[in-house]
């Protein structure tokens, strides 16, 4: 067959038409893919219960949300805001194969909660209520120093603040974490403790007492409880028993959690210089705020090289860590806002070459931890530093 016959007859294989070249397309190379489908938020609600599910298949239990196991204390702080919701509850029975979702009925009386004991583990004579041999609880003596808890005389006016927070936890548009640590106990947080929600009302002015080895300071706080009660408890108390105690915090939904196994962003610190310099001796309250990602003891480790650090050794008198946020933003936001009292002073290295500090300011330590728990709390927009009075201040706008 000649070179030309060859060509005659790839011509005439050639399709004629768009038609004809869809028809021979047997493999579907010509299809249009189809248009992923969006994920909504039922999707993603189902497939967070799913994880529950399977965790329960595969352990034979429910997770718990107490456990120091992260990924399974996620999944039992996902069911408990589940459970709280009843459209989540709704939403989500379809798939409950093993009765996640459906809540024991509470037993109408001591005697209906003894029949249930088919173990018998309540009975006098398996010595389980029997309390004779276990040594008597000594008696503990408070100090005067020792909040206790009295009436709110004006509770009528936070009652309303608890119901909203209970209708949002059963809407789904609050919810339940474990405590997250100190930093959070801040002006208008709310906590629920041994089962009894609360409230931060207010943080007192800081406390400072010099011991051998550091500056301690302290808050008194001013807590109102759910039943009507309230206690000046000191802050470092109330994160005690809500870390030893299992407590939680109530944030909004759409809020990122913050856990133990969140990434830490850096730290926030606050230094006092050692400097024996008398333009910097002879200056109050001066106290350098910087950003760190790593430990901030190894940030100062060779501050008295660094005209950074003012050429001198440095205490750390304050640190803040931060979760889930771009902490860098958050010291920028405290620079400027204490712009009006930055430190203009020039340092020679050991080369002698010129700098000029950016990151030192005389302002009083207890104004710099107001300011961040402002940031925290979303408040900050609403001050000003006052240079002369040494104190924030509600802004004019």
């Amino acid at each position: 067959m000649s070179n030309a016959d060859d060509i005659d007859n790839l011509e005439g294989e050639i399709p004629s038409s768009i038609d004809e070249i869809l028809d021979s397309d047997v493999d579907g190379l010509l299809d249009s893919p189809e248009a992923p489908q969006k994920i909504t938020s039922a999707d993603r609600l189902q497939r967070a219960f799913l994880e529950i599910v399977e965790f329960r298949r595969t352990h034979d239990r429910i997770p718990s949300s107490t456990t120091r196991e992260i990924a399974e204390r996620k999944l039992g702080a996902r069911l408990d805001g589940i459970l709280v919701s009843d459209e989540k509850i709704e939403a989500l029975k379809p798939l409950d194969e093993f009765g996640l979702l459906t809540m024991p009925e509470a037993p109408a009386s001591i005697d209906e909660l003894l029949g249930e004991d088919e173990l018998d583990l309540l009975a006098y004579e398996s010595g389980l209520m029997d309390v004779s041999d276990l040594p008597v609880r000594r008696q503990i003596f408070e100090s005067k120093n020792v909040a206790r808890r009295e009436k709110a005389e004006d509770f009528e006016q936070f009652e309303p603040l608890f119901k909203q927070k209970h209708e949002e936890l059963r809407d789904g548009a609050s919810r339940m974490l474990p405590y997250p640590g100190m930093s959070h106990i801040v002006p208008g947080a709310f906590f629920v403790l041994n089962g009894v929600m609360l409230f931060v009302a207010e943080v007192g002015e800081t406390e400072y007492k010099q011991t051998t080895v550091r500056e301690n300071k302290r808050e008194r706080l001013r807590v109102i409880f759910e039943n009507g009660t309230e206690s000046s408890m000191y802050r470092q108390s109330l994160g005690i028993r809500l870390s030893d105690e299992d407590g939680h915090i109530l944030v909004r939904a759409e809020l990122p959690e913050i856990l133990d196994a969140d990434e830490v962003s850096g730290y926030i610190y606050v230094l006092r210089s050692k400097s024996n310099d008398p333009q910097v001796a002879e200056l109050q309250h001066l106290h350098k705020i910087g950003f760190t990602r790593g430990a901030v003891e190894e940030r100062i480790k060779n501050a008295d090289k660094s005209p950074t650090y003012l050429m001198a050794p440095v205490d750390i008198v304050a640190s803040y860590r931060t979760y889930n946020l771009k902490a860098s933003a958050l010291e920028n936001l405290l620079h400027r806002l204490f712009a009006a009292v930055r430190l203009h002073l020039t340092q020679a290295d050991h080369k002698g070459r010129a700098y000029d500090p950016s990151e030192w300011f005389v302002v009083p330590l207890d104004v710099i931890d107001q300011a961040i728990e402002l940031i925290i709390s979303g408040g900050i927009v609403d001050y000003v530093y006052d240079a002369k009075n040494q104190k924030l201040v509600a802004s004019a706008d």
